[in-house]
């Protein structure tokens, strides 16, 4: 089981809202596939996965804002 977490941002940023998750649980992703996109006041980004695998949970919804260190959604490993 790998847990997706928001990275370290970088230049004081501490959190950052989910845009839109290119994967919907139950599906197959592979590594380094763009998972899912956020934003913060800066800048749109993709976060890619960090492990192939199946997406198994997504902890956050599309439009919630989450802190950095917090687990966005999980992939078992597969």
């Amino acid at each position: 089981m790998i847990k997706v977490h928001l990275p370290e941002l970088g230049e004081g940023i501490t959190k950052a809202t989910v845009s839109y998750w290119y994967f919907q649980p139950g599906e197959k992703v592979n590594e380094k596939d763009d998972l899912v996109e956020l934003a913060t006041d800066k800048a749109t980004f993709n976060l890619p996965s960090p492990s192939g695998g199946i997406l198994s949970e997504v902890l956050v919804n599309e439009g919630d804002t989450v802190n950095v260190g917090e687990v966005l959604g999980i992939i078992e490993e597969g």
